[in-house]
């Protein structure tokens, strides 16, 4: 399953990162940027899937509400009147979900490929070698140049610019996209994970190499302007979306 793994998926990324850091005058930090943006545009449709089913969903918002003050005391009732309104709606709740987990192999390969290039251990740098192509292209790009503006792409960034970034980044995406409810405890729960989530990214920046960092940071922003292109700002301004029209 591992060599399937590495075979299939691994080993084409990562050797596509370290071409690109070759064809980009050997900037590893530029290389991390080009990859990222094309597995996002490769991504596009799924993203779109993900998050038209969000924005059908942000739009019954309303209604949801509307069913939670009526039968709030009844939980089994709620979830009966919340399942016709979906499928009056013709949307599966678990729309926007499917397409995200389709999408994790690409981003724990370009995780992997990451950390693999950022070799720092004569362990780590022979086993990077067992994984690379006898192209021309990727063995030019060697030794790799861990140093891209302020950062060493090998170690976490002290200044913990990156951290606030990528922190502040996730929270820009989850707050587009989260919907307010009348439910206390949804509430209660939207609110946690909408700071717990950028924070424990932000605390992982300054954990781990600054390359898997920036990687964070691209995608977060590609992501922001991805949604805004489909959805405007949703819920980051001062209202929720125009609700949509629902098919009987």
């Amino acid at each position: 399953m591992v060599d399937l793994w590495n075979l299939i998926i691994l080993n084409p990324m990562l050797n596509g990162l370290v071409a690109l850091s070759s064809v980009l005058d050997g900037s590893f930090g530029l290389a991390i940027i080009a990859l990222t943006i094309i597995v996002r545009l490769i991504l596009v449709p799924l993203t779109l899937k993900q998050l038209k089913s969000t924005k059908v969903l942000q739009g019954m918002q309303p209604k949801i509400q509307e069913l939670q003050k009526k039968h709030g005391k009844s939980q089994q009732k709620l979830q009966q009147e919340m399942m016709k309104l979906y499928k009056e709606a013709g949307v599966n709740p678990l729309g926007c979900l499917w397409p995200m987990l389709v999408q994790f192999p690409a981003w724990i390969a370009l995780y992997q490929s990451i950390m693999r290039a950022l070799a720092t251990t004569p362990e780590s740098l022979l086993n990077l070698f067992e994984h690379l192509y006898p192209w021309e292209v990727v063995a030019q790009a060697l030794p790799l140049d861990s140093h891209f503006l302020w950062l060493n792409l090998g170690v976490p960034d002290s200044t913990m610019i990156l951290a606030i970034i990528v922190g502040g980044s996730m929270w820009v995406q989850q707050k587009m996209v989260t919907a307010p409810t009348l439910d206390p405890r949804q509430r209660s729960m939207n609110s946690m994970m909408q700071l717990m989530m950028p924070f424990m990214f932000a605390f992982f920046t300054l954990m781990f190499p600054s390359g898997l960092a920036l990687f964070w940071a691209v995608s977060n922003v590609i992501g922001i302007v991805i949604q805004y292109l489909v959805t405007g700002w949703g819920y980051l301004g001062r209202g929720a979306l125009p609700k949509l029209p629902i098919r009987r």
